[in-house]
Order: structure tokens, then C-alpha cells, then sequence
């Protein structure tokens, strides 16, 4: 059962490294200017709930099988994205508004925020790796 757990958690790590990965690329396409602030905020926005939903469902998973420390690893980052997706003010289209996304360096904001979230869910897949190697052999 344990395994099992954290197989689950590796697939869907690999799925938000994946989507940290495009988000790094989008936005530094809309840095480059190959592709423009609405294009760019219309493939992130997209992809906001689907990591919402995939860090959470990490965070459960940990929280029904009692692995305390992942739990409170995860935590503060499920925490900030519920904070981002709902804290989106009214008449923003999205987490990622095109109107928004050059001023006050928003850009750079999310552009760090991609690369944050790149480093802590690498962190987690080899923490998970760990865990399933360790699940596997002690069963």
C-alpha cells in the first residue's frame, strides 16, 4: 500500500515538473517576444487549476497515508497556489492577465515562481523516488 502511494506521488510529480517545465517556457517565449502577452496568458491560465488539482491531490495522499514531513513540504506550496487562484481580482481574465503581465515586473515574478516550483517538485520526485525504493524493499 505504501509503494502504491508513492508511485502515485511520482506520477504526478513528474506531470507538475512537466508543467513547471512549460510554464518556464512560455513565459521566457513571451520574454523573448515570440509569442504575445495574450497567447502566452492564455496557454498558462489553462494549466493553473490542472497543478492546483495535481499538488493537491499529492498533499491528500499524503495526508491519508501519515507521511507527516512530505505533508508539511507540501503544504506551504498548495497553500500558495489555492492563495494565487483565488486571489485573482476581478476582471483579471486569469492568474496570468495580459493586461498585467509587463507591468510592476510580473514577468520576472513568474518567471521565478516557474523556476521555484521547478526546484521544489525535482526535490520531491527523488524524495518520492527514495520513499518507493524504501516502501518496495521493506515489503
Amino acid at each position: 500500500m505504501e509503494a502504491l502511494v508513492f508511485i502515485l506521488s511520482l506520477a504526478d510529480c513528474c506531470g507538475l515538473i512537466f508543467l513547471a517545465v512549460y510554464f518556464i517556457i512560455t513565459l521566457s517565449d513571451l520574454e523573448c517576444d515570440y509569442i504575445n502577452a495574450r497567447a502566452c496568458c492564455s496557454k498558462l491560465n489553462k494549466w493553473v487549476l490542472p497543478e492546483l488539482i495535481g499538488h493537491s491531490a499529492v498533499s491528500v495522499l499524503m495526508l491519508v497515508s501519515m507521511h507527516w514531513f512530505i505533508l508539511l513540504l507540501n503544504l506551504p506550496v498548495a497553500a500558495w497556489n489555492f492563495h494565487r487562484y483565488l486571489s485573482v481580482p476581478s476582471g483579471n481574465v486569469g492568474v496570468f492577465d495580459p493586461t498585467e503581465i509587463h507591468n510592476r515586473g510580473l514577468l520576472k515574478t513568474h518567471m521565478k515562481e516557474a523556476m521555484i516550483k521547478l526546484g521544489f517538485h525535482l526535490l520531491c520526485f527523488f524524495i518520492y523516488l527514495y520513499s518507493m525504493i524504501l516502501a518496495l524493499i521493506n515489503d
